[in-house]
């Protein structure tokens, strides 16, 4: 018969020890982060899919879940509400929120859209080629469009008057057939979704002209990650987390961005996966690999430039005060530059 091997009762202890040790140690408890998007589930927004689908949320202590959206002043309002802790948003958006909205701070955490998509287009049959010539014209586009309304700083920073412009606003769906259909002489849009959507109702790229806002003089950062004080205050450490996987989301969508469209696809099946590939890398070419991004890495800002651009939205949307870059932006939760640097 087997007879077991008393242990050395010095063996003994130690492993009663370390079993009590352990036991004393608790268990890293897991963040639950509801995150909103801007919009729908599209190729730019990809990095965060990728994040939560490869498990880098999960390998921070992080159980994500990522909704679709409708427009930036409606995400930044459901993360100052408390029904998402987290989203991505037009900081202008941010920073008008929080000038109407007292004592509901939110904050920027990472800047994703180094160079903003804030554009206007038209048609060149339309005959307009420069600002002036958009006086005496129809602007069409949604109400909640960030280029639409920042429209009234592209005006002053133009020198044309923007009373002097017609509005038809209508639903998001019917923006680039009005301008197709010629209801409206030019629309308001994203970069990377106008141009596209125009493309995709059957007009040939040279027909399109554009006027991209950052050309203008209009040195605005576009979107980036949001987080509520509450959130910040109280998680500090799942917000530099969910920081360090969403860069690495990042990463992984310039390597392989057809892989990033199939799993966008897990989100929403009825994408063009074509479509939202070529929008993916037009987000990626104009609005986040930018020089500075590939000189100093993705998710910081330069405070003068971001004080300036603030000053500009404050004579767009007419604002009762004009924040300092610190009440809207927080770097301290960014890794070291080393660790945002991206490689095309």
């Amino acid at each position: 018969m087997f007879k077991s091997k008393a242990l050395h009762p010095a063996v003994l202890a130690g492993a009663c020890a370390l079993m009590l040790t352990l036991a004393a140690v608790p268990a890293r408890a897991e963040v639950d982060i509801k995150f909103t998007l801007d919009w729908k589930f599209q190729g730019p927004t990809a990095a965060f899919l990728v994040a939560n689908d490869k498990g880098y949320y999960a390998e921070e202590g992080l159980d994500v879940s990522i909704d679709s959206g409708n427009g930036s002043a409606g995400a930044v309002t459901r993360v100052a509400g408390g029904a998402y802790q987290m989203g991505f948003a037009d900081i202008n958006a941010l920073v008008d929120f929080n000038v109407q909205n007292p004592g509901q701070s939110v904050k920027a955490v990472m800047m994703a859209y180094d160079a903003p998509p804030f554009s206007l287009f038209t048609l060149k049959k339309n005959n307009i080629e420069k600002a002036e010539d958009l006086v005496g014209r129809k602007l069409g586009a949604p109400v909640f469009d960030a280029s639409y309304k920042l429209f009234p700083a592209f005006a002053h920073e133009t020198g044309i008057d923007e009373a002097a412009v017609e509005r038809v606003n209508m639903d998001p769906a019917l923006r680039e057939t009005m301008l197709v259909q010629g209801q409206v002489d030019f629309i308001s849009g994203h970069y990377f979704s106008s141009m596209l959507d125009l493309k995709s109702k059957g007009v040939a790229e040279e027909d399109i002209r554009y006027f991209l806002y950052a050309d203008f003089g209009m040195d605005f950062y576009g979107n980036a990650v949001i987080a509520s004080g509450d959130f910040i205050e109280n998680n500090p450490e799942a917000v530099a987390g969910f920081i360090r996987a969403t860069i690495r989301g990042w990463k992984d969508i310039i390597a392989d961005p057809e892989g990033a469209i199939d799993v966008v696809a897990k989100s929403d099946p009825l994408i063009d996966k074509g479509l939202e590939l070529e929008r993916l890398q037009l987000a990626l070419d104009v609005n986040v690999l930018t020089d500075h991004v590939k000189a100093n890495g993705i998710g910081d800002v330069d405070e003068a430039r971001l004080s300036n651009s603030i000053a500009q939205l404050a004579i767009a949307y007419d604002l009762s005060s004009t924040p300092e870059p610190a009440a809207v932006w927080t770097s301290e939760f960014l890794p070291p530059a080393e660790e945002r640097m991206l490689t095309p």
